[in-house]
This record gives C-alpha cells, structure tokens and sequence, in this order.
C-alpha cells in the first residue's frame, strides 16, 4: 500500500537561493514517518503508552532536483527492511516536486527506544501490523541482528 502526504511548502523552508533548505527535506520526511505511524494506530500516545521512541542511526539524503520557494510538494514512504522482531527498520523516502520529478530520496535507518533504560527495544505487535501495511522498495531486506 502506497502512502504519502502532500505539503504545501512555506517560507521558512528556503534557503537566500530561493530553494529548499537541505534539512527541510529531512523534517517533511519525518512528518511523513509520524503521520504512517499515526495512521496505522501507532501514535505519540502510543509511544508513550507503551514508554517507546523512535530512534534515526543514519539519515542519509541524496539531492536529485531543486524545489523552488512556492512549490508544493509529495513525499511517500516505503520500507526498506525491517528485523525479525520489529525492533529495526529501514525507511526510504521520496521527495517530488509541484511536476511530479523525483526531488530528493531520504534513507533512514532507525528502531525503537525504550525511554526509561534508554536501550533499544522489541516493540508491542501493532508495530508489526503497521510495517505489514508499508509497500516494500524494490530492494527490501531483512535485517539481520548479529
């Protein structure tokens, strides 16, 4: 199942070049992480409910094409690999323009925190529910835990 989100881009977000800023492609794909989360019932009351956070290891960002001061933009998210127990995660994000051009795609490698020991945790079950519903990019691995 395909999901994205389309913004509508502000001021805030570009650079004296009038072109987005590197890291406001970063924040919209995080906004894009949260919204998934959220919509497949893994909300922030339900990180806190069950004392959970997501954590980002990399978050590595290639630049294809700019996004000029006034554009709107789509931003999607597949799964790129997920471990056995939930407890990792890979996410790649593209980013497109107004025209639909590919703009930017965000790679991020995460998994879950336990807020309290401030160690990495296997998340409840409605994690893996959620990751069941991404659509999986052409190169999606599991991820093995050594």
């Amino acid at each position: 199942m395909s999901f994205q989100v389309n913004f509508a881009t502000k001021w805030s977000d570009f650079d004296p070049n009038r072109h987005m800023r590197h890291t406001a492609y970063n924040d919209y794909a995080a906004e894009v992480r949260v919204r998934y989360f959220a919509e497949h019932n893994f909300s922030i009351d339900e990180f806190t409910k069950h004392n959970l956070g997501p954590i980002l290891f990399t978050e590595d960002t290639s630049f294809r094409k700019e996004i000029h001061l006034g554009e709107n933009i789509t931003v999607n998210l597949k799964l790129q690999g997920l471990s056995k127990n939930n407890e990792r995660w890979r996410l790649v994000h593209e980013v497109f323009n107004q025209e639909g051009t590919l703009s930017a795609v965000i790679k991020v490698y995460g998994a879950w925190i336990d807020l309290t020991k401030r160690k990495l945790a296997i998340p409840p079950i409605e994690t893996k529910e959620m990751f069941d519903f991404a659509e999986k990019s052409k190169d999606y691995k599991i991820i093995e835990l050594k």
